[in-house]
């Protein structure tokens, strides 16, 4: 069935009503959508096949590999796949909170105790991303939706557009993300693995915290000068008094330059995650300044 790229009017495709654009970018557009049968409200990925370089296509063919083979509470669920002549459509769950983004921006920072709730959360997914060698590529938060009643979120993590499979031992070069939650070795043209996500994770997290991202630069090049000249992570001294050691330890770890990070997996991320608990602790500055430096 062909579909027109960019409708004026509601339309079909298979069992489903297209009904309101929810994003789009160059090559794809997400829908919320409805199935005619059920009722069921879902998301669906519009995909323009003859948008597609080489690149990117084989990113899809990851996404599609990957999504048809994993259930994870903490993973976007692809549900059907359907073609037309000219377009790809993934039919997905329906994610009725929104994006991360548009939850910090609604909220600015949150409780420390919530940062731990979510960033559990994302470490889960990303666990099984690196089991299935899988590196996202362009984890932000805009890429993270939220589920479920507002006192109990549930993140998914979504948008695998500029997902790579690689195997163990193997590295990737392509430039491609999002600058403010790229990883260093990405911006300097370097190869990397799984392990920029990593970094992407704790930009995520700093941001939980702080309510913006850890580093800024008018260009790519002044991020990274950015990124270099750090001796810590730039927490103002209100918030960073006022958080517990372990999360202070588990940003400075995965917001580290590659010889430390590159020494923690994310199952050991998972384990501090686990272990850091909400405290009234109020720290010795100092000491706060030495756990997150820039390693």
């Amino acid at each position: 069935m062909a579909a027109m790229p960019y409708p004026s009017e509601l339309f079909t495709i298979g069992d489903y009503l297209l009904k309101s654009k929810l994003g789009e970018s160059s090559v794809s557009v997400v829908w919320e959508a409805e199935s005619k049968s059920s009722g069921e409200v879902v998301a669906v990925k519009q995909v323009f096949i003859s948008k597609l370089n080489r690149h990117l296509a084989n990113c899809l063919d990851c996404e599609l590999q990957f999504l048809s083979s994993v259930n994870h509470p903490n993973i976007i669920r692809l549900l059907r796949v359907l073609q037309s002549e000219s377009c790809l459509f993934m039919v997905l769950e329906f994610c009725a909170g929104g994006n991360l983004a548009a939850y910090i921006r609604s909220h600015g920072r949150i409780q420390e105790e919530l940062a731990r709730r979510f960033m559990q959360q994302l470490g889960a997914g990303l666990e099984v991303l690196q089991s299935h060698h899988i590196i996202h590529r362009d984890l932000k938060p805009e890429n993270i939706l939220l589920s479920g009643p507002k006192d109990d979120l549930l993140l998914k993590i979504a948008d695998f557009g500029l997902s790579r499979n690689v195997d163990r031992s193997k590295y990737a070069q392509t430039v491609c993300g999002s600058p403010l939650y790229m990883a260093p070795e990405v911006l300097q043209f370097q190869c990397y693995d799984e392990k920029v996500d990593m970094w992407s994770l704790g930009a995520i997290l700093f941001e939980l915290l702080n309510g913006h991202p850890p580093f800024h630069g008018r260009t790519n090049v002044q991020l990274l000068q950015n990124i270099k000249s750090s001796t810590c992570l730039p927490f103002s001294k209100l918030i960073l008094s006022q958080l517990h050691p372990d999360c202070v330890d588990i940003c400075s770890r995965l917001l580290s330059l590659i010889a430390c990070r590159f020494k923690n997996s994310i199952n050991i991320v998972l384990l501090r995650l686990n272990g850091w608990i909400k405290s009234e602790y109020i720290g010795n500055r100092t000491e706060y300044r030495k756990q997150t430096r820039i390693a």
